[in-house]
């Protein structure tokens, strides 16, 4: 078999999680999807999926090689893209990796505009907080928040990054009124887990940064699960604009402390530069930037 097709057929059922779900996305039979996933065993030498009637999952070599199969794919739709630089339409798939609230709150939201505009450009995106490698895992553009310490990367700056201190009506009519940022000590403070926002938040202040030193009961990895938390009145948070914006303006969520904002964090759009930039590429960077520009959303966007 078409050893570069059997591989796109594998990637597809370890990305579907099953022969059949591949066969419907690929229009062809789960048996053939089979056979495709055999011979790449059989060439191989080794078992790539473990498989019973009911899940699949991948071996630890068949997981070494999907994270290279996907790079190889990704290689070849750009070296095909190459044909149509000198001005074919944007077409093929889009590999992004973005952090989640800003994924889902922010970045969702917009995506439909953009493939209305590219109608054949189909998008793989990746939410995820972790800092992805581009060239190994085979994303076209990450967003990342934050200072950057890889300098291999071409970086396009967006709207910086903006978090916002509030909380439920009923957590603050139970507890001691908040006026300063160091009074944060004697409250309930929700914790994001692996980063800095876990027990250390920063505020501007007339003098100069405040640094406090907060705690609390809760401490979870996922911004949406701390605004439920937040909602049902357990303590304070301090997440980005775009996941709370909606709990503001309908008052599930009151602001605390705008006097005392917290300090902005850089937010680019990373892409390598041996990245050839096809018309996709392009096409999705002169979107984002357009539409997470500093003047192109309300004051309060990241």
């Amino acid at each position: 078999m078409d050893r570069l097709l059997s591989m796109n057929v594998f990637a597809k059922a370890v990305e579907a999680g099953s022969f059949s779900a591949a066969g419907e996305a690929l229009n062809m039979s789960s048996q053939l999807v089979g056979k495709h996933v055999q011979a790449l065993e059989l060439h191989l030498g080794i078992r790539l999926l473990n498989r019973t009637t009911r899940r699949q999952h991948l071996t630890e070599a068949g997981f070494a090689f999907y994270e290279r199969v996907k790079i190889i794919l990704a290689e070849v739709e750009a070296a095909e893209g190459l044909a149509a630089m000198s001005g074919g339409p944007p077409r093929g798939r889009l590999r992004i990796n973005a952090p989640v609230s800003f994924g889902v709150h922010a970045l969702a939201k917009r995506l439909p505009e953009y493939l209305a505009s590219c109608p054949e450009v189909s998008v793989d995106m990746s939410l995820s907080n972790r800092f992805v490698d581009l060239i190994d895992e085979g994303f076209d553009v990450a967003f990342r928040v934050g200072e950057l310490s890889d300098s291999s990367l071409i970086a396009r700056a967006l709207a910086p990054y903006r978090l916002r201190l509030c909380a439920a009506p009923a957590y603050i009519a139970a507890h001691l009124p908040i006026t300063h940022p160091s009074e944060l000590t004697q409250h309930e403070c929700l914790g994001f887990s692996y980063t800095e926002l876990r027990t250390r938040w920063t505020f501007e202040g007339p003098d100069g940064l405040i640094i406090v030193l907060v705690s609390g009961k809760l401490m979870v990895d996922s911004g949406e699960a701390l605004l439920m938390a937040a909602r049902a009145g357990i303590g304070i948070l301090l997440q980005p604009c775009e996941l709370v914006r909606d709990d503001l303006a309908s008052g599930r969520l009151v602001e605390l402390l705008p006097e005392f904002p917290v300090p902005t964090r850089p937010f680019h759009l990373l892409y390598a530069p041996d990245r050839r930039m096809t018309p996709k590429l392009r096409s999705f960077i002169d979107f984002a930037i357009a539409a997470f520009r500093d003047d192109a959303q309300p004051a309060d966007a990241a």
